[in-house]
């Protein structure tokens, strides 16, 4: 059943469209991941669907039994709410015994009884993983059959994330739409994939299956656009040709002729700007001269006072040029302390710390505090003049910013109309301006989108100096870490060391009553990759038609979305359901004819006929 239903909506900020017609249905028990760009209106869209926010264009229909629940990225609390009041809020009775009993399961099953204050302790005294826990608690006092959830995992530990896994697979009477970049996450959770991108033939992709499989479904999708575009490419320059020619234009032929090649020569151009791919350029320059020892800690243990809790204890540890080093622990445990330390921002409460005096150490915050909310994005990495120096050569400061993705109205911005995936792109582009032997980044990935995510990987790997990193995201830890730090949880608070993250998870699994039981999708190998090197008769014909019957199957789904505008059709719940639900199989019957007319044309390209 369709909980909620979209046709052709769209929205735009100022002069900025952020997506354009797009169409889909959210259904019962689907558990659907919202991937895509930063600024691609992923969280615009979730506001779009909980009603705070309103369509520029397009039709949305909710069922009458839909129960909404959406946690923001950044959820707001009252100053001094504390944790059963902020559940009861959401009820009409605050004081009926099956409300109360809810609120108490859900405080028990979400664990916010472990703090010393019970469901009495403020939520604006907590960690923000808690509130992140808090907030899930708020939403699931309304008994929602749907759940927006954006950014779930920012701010949690990796312990938090694994029971959130567990949590959502495990609850069969809610459907799911999830915004996150923490591809373990999708993989592990979601079992279909939204991708919401405008570089996509219609704007949105819907793969049905995992994470795995979208990447496959969109890969192949990508390749078929890039091949449409250099076939249209081919016969526009005959068509331009042609045109050079200066045909007479008396005939009606030859006119429509004409105007035929105007409209491809518009239609490579919109391809052309699909299929382009702008990427993020991160460079933290090489360090030739780097001395062998950058930091040693000997016998290092901190704790506040006499009165307070050991941290950690007894850390011995020498960091070198290419070491790569992840810390693993809760949060609170001690992971940031540990950072200051190695800083010499915080002296240790025994042992001794050795930072080399002749190098340079950068760090990426993750409350990003270094960045003046109120002063333009300019001005954060060019506080004078108009040029930059990078690695020693002056850069004009707005040609530096736009390797970052800036355009030009954004770097005259105050940073605080930045969204959080740009600000961290900002303090990325703040940090590359300094040499550094030793790179500390605390949650660089949250925001981030995957594909930057990416260049920052390759960019780590190229990274000449130590790199210590704090993630939530263990594909991220896993590519960029050949060690791993974990803070122990018991009473000798040692910080044991792992080779890597599995290793510490099989630990952790074993170690705990925590046993998730996470089935993973196998990737499904590419049908192209099973085909033979040669079209048999039957393919050949197929082949042959494929053009004419993608025609007929685009002309009958174009019909069937104008039917959708009519008043007849936008008010009769059923009759929208029942064509939302036939368009879309139509949207998918049209993905799998590219998928194989591509498939088709390889063959026919590396074998005779």
């Amino acid at each position: 059943m369709n909980l909620i239903s979209t046709h052709q909506i769209s929205k735009s900020f100022a002069s900025k469209n952020l997506f354009k017609k797009i169409t889909f249905s959210i259904d019962t028990g689907q558990r659907i991941g919202l991937v895509g760009p930063n600024g691609a209106g992923k969280s615009t869209l979730f506001k779009i669907l909980n009603k705070q926010v309103q369509p520029d264009d397009g039709k949305l229909s909710f069922s009458n039994s839909l129960r909404l629940g959406y946690l923001p990225q950044k959820p707001e609390f009252s100053q001094d709410e504390i944790i059963y009041d902020c559940l009861m809020n959401q009820v009409d009775d605050p004081y009926d015994g099956i409300n109360i009993a809810y609120a108490y399961e859900l405080i028990t099953k979400l664990s916010l009884d472990i703090h010393p204050e019970k469901e009495f302790a403020k939520v604006s005294e907590l960690s923000g993983g808690w509130q992140k826990r808090v907030a899930l608690a708020r939403e699931l006092m309304k008994k929602p059959n749907l759940l927006l959830l954006d950014e779930p995992t920012n701010h949690l530990d990796i312990q938090s994330i694994l029971w959130l896994e567990e949590f959502i697979q495990s609850q069969n009477d809610i459907s799911f739409m999830i915004i996150t970049h923490d591809r373990a996450f999708l993989q592990n959770t979601c079992t279909a994939i939204f991708d919401l991108d405008p570089r996509n033939p219609d704007g949105l992709i819907k793969s049905y299956g995992s994470y795995v499989q979208y990447l496959e479904t969109k890969s192949m999708l990508m390749d078929s656009q890039k091949r449409l575009e250099d076939k249209k490419r081919n016969t526009m320059l005959i068509e331009k040709d042609w045109l050079s020619r200066g045909p007479q234009a008396r005939l009606t032929k030859q006119k429509a002729r004409i105007n035929r090649a105007h409209d491809l020569i518009d239609e490579v151009d919109q391809l052309e700007n699909k299929n382009f791919v702008k990427k993020v350029e991160f460079d933290f320059g090489v360090n030739a001269n780097s001395p062998k020892k950058l930091v040693e800690l000997k016998n290092v243990s901190k704790r506040y006072t006499e009165d307070s809790p050991m941290l950690f204890s007894k850390l011995d540890a020498l960091i070198r040029p290419g070491s790569r080093i992840g810390l693993l622990g809760r949060n609170g445990c001690g992971k940031s302390t540990l950072i200051q330390i190695i800083m010499e921002q915080e002296p240790p409460t025994t042992g001794s710390v050795f930072l080399n005096p002749d190098i340079q150490v950068c760090y990426f915050e993750q409350g990003k505090e270094t960045l003046n909310s109120n002063e333009s994005v300019l001005r954060v990495v060019c506080p004078e003049g108009d040029y930059v120096h990078l690695h020693g050569q002056p850069v004009y400061a707005r040609s530096y910013l736009s390797r970052f993705s800036f355009t030009n109205l954004q770097m005259d911005m105050p940073v605080s109309q930045l969204s959080g995936g740009e600000q961290s792109r900002l303090l990325i582009a703040k940090l590359m301006l300094n040499p550094a032997h030793v790179l500390i980044l605390d949650e660089p990935t949250n925001d981030l989108d995957v594909e930057t995510l990416d260049v920052l990987s390759d960019c780590l790997s190229e990274f000449k100096g130590a790199v210590i990193l704090v993630t939530h995201d263990r594909y991220f830890l896993d590519q960029n870490s050949n060690e791993i730090w974990a803070f122990s949880e018991n009473d000798n608070k040692e910080i044991i060391k792992y080779a890597d993250y599995n290793q510490w998870l099989e630990a952790y699994t074993q170690s705990t009553a925590y046993k998730p039981e996470i089935k993973e999708s196998k990737p499904v190998k590419s049908a192209i990759a099973k085909t033979q090197n040669k079209l048999s008769a039957k393919e050949l014909n197929e082949f042959k038609t494929m053009e004419s019957t993608i025609r007929e199957k685009e002309a009958i789904l174009k019909t069937k979305q104008d039917e959708l505008l009519h008043p007849e059709v936008s008010k009769d719940f059923k009759k929208l359901n029942e064509m939302t639900t036939f368009i879309s199989d139509l949207e998918n019957q049209i993905l799998q004819l590219y998928t194989r007319w591509e498939e088709l044309e390889k063959k026919s390209s590396v074998g005779p006929h």
